[in-house]
Order: C-alpha cells, then sequence, then structure tokens
C-alpha cells in the first residue's frame, strides 16, 4: 500500500498523519505522548482496553469494514470485555479481527500505532477534551491546505500540459499531415495521435474513457491526478521528437508506453520520499 505522511502541530506537539491509498490515518502514538512521552503504547493499551472504548472503536468497524470479524468481537465483548482481565493491543486488534480503523506501523517515518480520524478523535477526547478541540482545529488546517496546494499544482500542470500539446500539434502539422489532406482528415490524425498518448499513459482512448465515465464532466485528462499531468507533459515532448526522428506510430506507442510506467513509478516515489522528509 502506498503510504505518504505529513506532519501537523498540536498544542506544540508534533502529530503525524499518515495517508495510505487516499486514507488519513492520525497516529495515537503521538497524540500518547501529549500526556505520557515515556509509555505512549501504554497510553493507547490503557484507552483499547476499557468497556466504553472498545463498544465505540468495535462499532466503527461494524459500520466502517465489510470483513471485520464480528463474530469473534461480539464473543470477547461476552468473556472479556466485562472482566479486569481483558487487555486490547493495536496489533492484536488488526491481525486477529482484520481490522482497519486503528494500524500498527512499522515504516521508518510511520512507526507507531495510527487510527482514522473518527477514532482518533474518540481517543483524543479521552485524553483531554480541549486537546481534542485543538486536534480538530489543525486537522481541518491540514486538509484545508493540501486541498489547496493541490488545486493548484493541478491547474498549473494542466496548463504546462496544454502549453506542450501546442508543441505536439505543430510537430504532427508538420511531419505527418500532407497539405493534400482535407480538414476533416487533419483533425481526426490529430485526435488519433492525442489517443497514442492516452493509450500510452492511460491504457485507454479518449471515446473508451467516454463511455466509461459518461457522468463525468470534461474529458480524460481533466481528471488526471498531478503526476499524471507531469508525465502527459513529458510524453508529448517526446513524442515530437520521435515523430520527427520518423518513428511509425506503433514504435513510438510500445516506447511511450515504457516510459510512462518508468516516470509514473519515479514521481511516485519522489512524492513519497519528499514527504517523509518533511
Amino acid at each position: 500500500n502506498e503510504k505518504i505522511i505529513t506532519k501537523m502541530h498540536v498544542k506544540d506537539n508534533l502529530v503525524k498523519v499518515m495517508r495510505v491509498n487516499g486514507v488519513d490515518y492520525i497516529s495515537l502514538t503521538d497524540l500518547a505522548s501529549y500526556i505520557n512521552p515515556n509509555d505512549p503504547s501504554g497510553v493507547i493499551r490503557n484507552w483499547m482496553s476499557t468497556r466504553n472504548s472498545f463498544s465505540f472503536y468495535s462499532l466503527w468497524e461494524e459500520l466502517n469494514n465489510p470483513d471485520f470479524n464480528s463474530v469473534k468481537s461480539h464473543g470477547i465483548k461476552i468473556d472479556e470485555v466485562p472482566y479486569n482481565r481483558f487487555t486490547m493491543t493495536p496489533n492484536r486488534w488488526k491481525k486477529e479481527f482484520n481490522a482497519i480503523g486503528i494500524i500498527p506501523s512499522s515504516g521508518k517515518y510511520s512507526k507507531g500505532t495510527f487510527a482514522h480520524p473518527d477514532i482518533a478523535l474518540e481517543f483524543a477526547s479521552w485524553i483531554d477534551p480541549a486537546f481534542k478541540l485543538y486536534l480538530i482545529k489543525e486537522f481541518e488546517r491540514l486538509k484545508h491546505n493540501e486541498t489547496y496546494q493541490e488545486r493548484i499544482e493541478w491547474s498549473v500542470r494542466r496548463s504546462l500540459s496544454k502549453t506542450n500539446y501546442r508543441i505536439h500539434t505543430d510537430a504532427i502539422k508538420q511531419n505527418l499531415i500532407p497539405n493534400e489532406l482535407t480538414k476533416e482528415q487533419i483533425n481526426y490524425v490529430y485526435a488519433e495521435e492525442a489517443d497514442v498518448l492516452n493509450m500510452a499513459l492511460f491504457g485507454m482512448t479518449a471515446k473508451e474513457w467516454r463511455n466509461k465515465n459518461k457522468n463525468l464532466d470534461g474529458n480524460i485528462r481533466d481528471h488526471a491526478t498531478i503526476n499524471e499531468l507531469i508525465c502527459l507533459a513529458n510524453l508529448e515532448n517526446l513524442n515530437s521528437v520521435f515523430i520527427n526522428d520518423g518513428l511509425n506510430q506503433s514504435e513510438r506507442l510500445v516506447r511511450l508506453n515504457k516510459i510512462a510506467i518508468s516516470q509514473m513509478k519515479i514521481l511516485n516515489e519522489t512524492d513519497i520520499k519528499y514527504l517523509n522528509s518533511k
């Protein structure tokens, strides 16, 4: 699973947020350090081992996790939870119950226990209701800033893509379109060449994307990610060079597809390394 780490400050305490495939998880370890920096895991274990807490995070799993082992959960609710011997840990919760709301992580930059914001806020409230309010404020600020920055970066990359598209179409006009072609034929060649790039990067033509996404506005490129737009801009430049070099369309498609795969891997890995260093 792809993991991206960002950080926020909650009452002068650094709290990590881990995004796993688009879903945010807040570090319970960092939150617990607010009251016990020497043994945050003990704070988490104590919270998870209370009856009220168990009722909350087990219900969250039942509502949000179709693969949750609810049968076993209901069993320990009768056999263990009512007694002082009941102990729950993040590792046990994940392994024995197939839980997704609270997850232990051993990554270099994400070591500790993380939880879905719903659960993390409940945990913060148990620690200190005032601390929970600060957490809500900072988490909302983080989300707002991320959305704003992504929107700006996406717009810039989209503009870059359109600029490179002009370079791309000029190369087509100079090298692939004889003067004898009609306007309709010229438009066909442009569309065909655009789909060479679409196939190389997205694995489908613009028409195929439209048929699969009839409820969405815009086109395949309007719904591309930032990294896809960066890669698309590079492919447009490279395709112009390949056209000038006289490569036929099938040869260019094979080369562009290999380049797209390589560049997307590099871009995604670079994003993770950059955010982990922040």
